[in-house]
């Protein structure tokens, strides 16, 4: 699926909607980086990082609900943003991957509001949460400290575990939002960054 395009991000969603007759869940974590100073960033920087991290997590989002609100689905939305959407990380410049991702955070609650109440004629009951992990062992994060090797022992130092994640690391998370076990919960942010904003 490519979030960059609108109309193949609504067409994939629709036609898993489609051949199973509903959807139970949909995991939007489409995010890209651009590392530079803020002075540095030129608009088409802005507008690719915003277009991925913040608009096609939207219409992905937005794709799902559609299909839940017509098959009567209550499912559940995770939408995954990033630590660095509630702090500045040190040793990454990058104010606009922090803002999309904070942009993320506020989305998630709003939608939230507008579509986990489960109505009288069956539609509604869709739970949105936000996953914000912290520094993991991704291509990204790769990508970052190849140009500042200093890079990953200042983050390790940062988080009260003193390491990256793995990506292994957020399974039993993802798989608590996603299922009924957090029938509950809607709204919320959830982060898991081995301690690090918790100083």
């Amino acid at each position: 699926m490519d979030v960059t395009d609108d109309a193949n991000t609504e067409a994939v969603i629709a036609d898993i909607g489609a051949q199973q007759n509903r959807l139970d869940g949909l995991i939007a974590a489409a995010g890209i980086n651009h590392v530079a100073s803020a002075i540095d960033h030129r608009p088409k920087n802005v507008d690719d990082v915003i277009h991925i991290n913040y608009t096609g997590v939207f219409r992905s989002a937005v794709s799902a609900a559609k299909v839940m609100l017509d098959r009567k689905c209550h499912g559940s939305i995770l939408l995954v943003a990033s630590m660095s959407g509630i702090v500045a990380n040190k040793g990454m410049a990058s104010a606009i991957y922090n803002s999309s991702k904070a942009a993320v955070i506020q989305l998630t609650r709003s939608l939230a509001m507008e579509w986990s109440e489960a109505k009288e004629d069956g539609t509604g009951g869709i739970r949105v949460n936000c996953l914000c992990p912290g520094h993991i062992e991704t291509p990204m994060a790769k990508m970052v400290m190849e140009k500042d090797p200093d890079t990953r022992a200042l983050w390790e130092s940062e988080n009260m575990m003193k390491r990256l994640a793995r990506p292994e690391e957020f399974r039993g998370i993802t798989l608590l939002l996603m299922s009924d076990a957090s029938s509950f919960m809607t709204g919320s942010t959830v982060v898991v960054d081995g301690g690090h904003t918790a100083w």
